[in-house]
């Protein structure tokens, strides 16, 4: 059985990844690139996300496509209605998602 090296718990038991998601300021903006095209920027992350798995569930949850930079989600489109319910869901704290 695997443990954690930060919590001491088991891998399977692990709770560093919400907590981590719990005391983060996220911000959600756009940007025009090229061509006029149009993409929501959610940044904000630090150590503790798997941002490849993250980026992941936005994109399904915004049925969008996208990547991730460094510690930016860049999702295809406008998605400023819709994405704090889905970072919400994902477990974020809503008071700290900032438009």
């Amino acid at each position: 059985m695997e443990i954690c090296p930060k919590c001491g718990l088991p891998k399977q038991a692990c709770v560093c990844e919400q907590i981590a998601k719990g005391s983060q300021r996220i911000k959600v903006s756009i940007d025009k690139k090229r061509y006029g095209k149009i993409v929501t920027l959610v940044s904000g992350f630090e150590n503790g996300i798997d941002m490849k798995e993250m980026a992941k569930n936005l994109k399904n949850g915004l049925a969008c496509g996208g990547t991730y930079r460094e510690n930016t989600v860049e999702l295809q489109g406008d998605h400023r209605k819709k994405i704090k319910e889905v970072l919400i869901k994902l477990g974020f704290d809503a008071e700290l998602i900032e438009d």
